[in-house]
């Protein structure tokens, strides 16, 4: 839910969009790094073409390297533009005003990273008097003033305070002032003040997020006195310590993790010890919405380590905190269900890292690609649960996934639902990957797929089964697949997949032939396929006016003929339908 608008100032001013990644100018303007040497660049590591969770650095390797920061911080020349354009407010009116960007943008430029989100804070005044400040010189100059929107505080979106955001040379900037918080002992809605500089880096979630560059002098300021080396060591750290500042905000302890898994940073042994504290995960749960928590465990889906976050949540026992499950399950929870979950997303990263981007291969739309990795790992982490369920409300019988990612998380019902079809279908991959792996024999399955108006060549058995269920799961295939090796036939545990390379290699030795089946039988994009026959050509056939079930048995005996016979004409299918209700009628009368 976004944060709700306060009001909207100025001429036609409209709450901004989410901030946009821009592409960095080609023109950069070196700033030197006040008193720290070092240089850093961090190649970054997409879906699945990186290291997979846990074949990374082991943990000793992480604390014993060390990250080299950048000495510089280099601007875009948008960027330069932008911050000389705020300059010339403050000299205009002689506010005497130290502007600073704050937290991530300030990090990802030491780590050689492009920044879109610039949050500015100021030292002497609220946002929106910045803001309004800017406007005045807009017109001064001769320029068309821009629209203002003002956020209002939302502590359940961890909006603290007032931000007031506007248009500067078309880019979109946040301005906050500087402030200090305390927070009530039962709520993580904290009373602001306005503070320093120093303060406002103190109140930060970590000291990696700590860090200012100040506009005035060209100048990055660790004022915690630990961010920028926190940052070279790769390390994880609180400003303050680190169990008062969860049980203050308990959301900070999956910031934590995410931030650890974005950048392969380690965690720090206190705020390890913090994190796994009882009443810290307590506090977690009844203290932050469920949205919140959702929107925390989405983004370390989609980022780059994202099974290095789930063993992280399991290690530090914040699974069930998190993953909440029904009171009434059936079966129900079994023994060691987190390391179950973890250890079967773990095992698929590898899997899928192992056989690379074809998983993931449909077309050219990175946002679907993005999609289907995302989804693939929920259905991965919760495999396991896959036979779980529960009893709602209404006494309607749901599984234990659905009600994970719509009632923990509170994410997309379209995402619970696209996990629950990953889960079917992948059980009847199982049976289809015997069948195109072997020569069995087909008979019981053409007796289930034909009835006594169809009847389906035996060397079309195949083909139709394994097309009725690509249509059922349309772009996921490949993922239903994915999980169908690396679940069936069953290991002893998922842990055997990722700890034996033998098992690995013949996972995907049995993806890649059985991917390699389905597209020789010209079924990839079958979901597409337009039926021979719809309903209304069928009513024709039939003679009759209206629909009902009857014509929606004829609409799934044709498509299986279809299936069946790729390349038969309407006229074809018409006059099967003709023949087939011939028979059936001269052997009732014969009856």
């Amino acid at each position: 839910m976004p944060p709700r608008l306060l009001h909207i100032l100025s001429r036609g001013g409209l709450l901004p969009p989410p901030l946009r990644r821009r592409s960095p100018s080609p023109l950069l303007r070196r700033i030197p790094l006040a008193k720290r040497p070092g240089a850093f660049f961090l190649s970054p590591v997409r879906a699945f073409s990186g290291h997979s969770g846990m074949a990374a650095d082991s943990l000793e390797q992480q604390r014993r390297r060390s990250v080299v920061v950048r000495e510089t911080v280099e601007l875009t020349e948008k960027e330069e533009q932008i911050f000389q354009r705020l300059l010339e407010v403050v000299r205009h009116f002689g506010l005497g005003t130290q502007l600073r960007v704050a937290g991530g943008w300030v990090r990802d430029k030491l780590l050689g990273k492009d920044s879109a989100d610039i949050d500015i804070a100021l030292d002497n005044m609220m946002g929106q008097n910045f803001c309004e400040k800017v406007n005045e010189y807009l017109e001064s100059i001769g320029e068309k003033q821009k629209g203002i929107g003002v956020i209002q505080c939302n502590p359940d979106q961890s909006k603290h305070l007032e931000t007031a955001r506007m248009l500067i040379l078309d880019t979109w900037i946040d301005f906050v002032n500087l402030r200090s918080e305390t927070y009530a002992e039962n709520s993580r809605i904290p009373t602001m003040e306005v503070g320093t500089a120093k303060e406002d880096a103190y109140r930060r979630d970590l000291t990696i997020n700590s860090l200012f560059f100040n506009i005035n002098n060209n100048s990055v300021e660790d004022l915690t006195g630990r961010g920028i080396e926190d940052l070279k060591r790769g390390l994880i750290v609180t400003p303050l310590p680190a169990k008062a500042t969860f049980l203050d905000d308990p959301l900070r302890v999956l910031r934590a993790i995410r931030f650890a898994a974005r950048f392969n940073f380690t965690l720090a042994e206190d705020l390890k010890e913090a994190a796994s504290d009882e009443r810290v995960k307590s506090e977690l749960g009844n203290k932050i919405s469920r949205e919140r928590i959702g929107h925390e465990i989405d983004l370390m889906m989609s980022d780059k380590h994202p099974v290095k976050a789930m063993c992280d949540i399991r290690d530090l026992g914040l699974f069930y905190a998190v993953f909440s499950l029904p009171e009434n399950s059936s079966p129900s929870v079994f023994d060691k269900c987190d390391q179950q979950c973890v250890s079967h997303i773990e095992a698929a990263w590898n899997l899928a890292y192992s056989i690379g981007s074809p998983v993931f291969s449909s077309g050219s739309d990175p946002k679907l690609q993005d999609e289907q990795r995302r989804l693939c790992l929920y259905s991965a982490l919760f495999t396991p649960l896959r036979n779980m369920f529960y009893l709602d409300k209404k006494s309607k019988k749901v599984p234990v996934s659905s009600y994970i990612i719509k009632n923990s998380l509170k994410l997309k019902a379209s995402d619970a639902e696209t996990v629950v079809n990953v889960h079917a279908a992948s059980e009847k991959f199982a049976e289809l990957v015997l069948l195109l792996e072997s020569n069995v024999d087909v008979g019981t399955l053409k007796k289930k797929l034909e009835d006594e108006y169809l009847e389906i060549p035996t060397d079309s058995v195949k083909r139709v089964f394994a097309g009725l269920i690509l249509r059922e799961i349309k772009d996921f295939w490949r993922v239903a697949l994915l999980i169908s090796v690396l679940t069936y036939p069953e290991a002893e545990n998922a842990a055997d997949v990722i700890n034996k390379q033998d098992e690995l290699r013949l996972r995907k030795e049995k993806y890649t032939r059985v991917e390699r089946a389905i597209t020789d039988l010209d079924l990839d994009g079958v979901w597409k396929l337009k039926p021979v026959l719809d309903g209304k050509s069928i009513m024709g056939v039939m003679q009759v006016k209206s629909g009902g079930p009857l014509i929606g048995k004829w609409q799934q005996r044709a498509l299986k003929w279809q299936l069946a016979h790729p390349n038969g004409t309407m006229d074809e299918c018409i006059e099967w339908m003709k023949q087939s209700q011939s028979k059936r009628q001269k052997v009732e009368t014969s009856t």
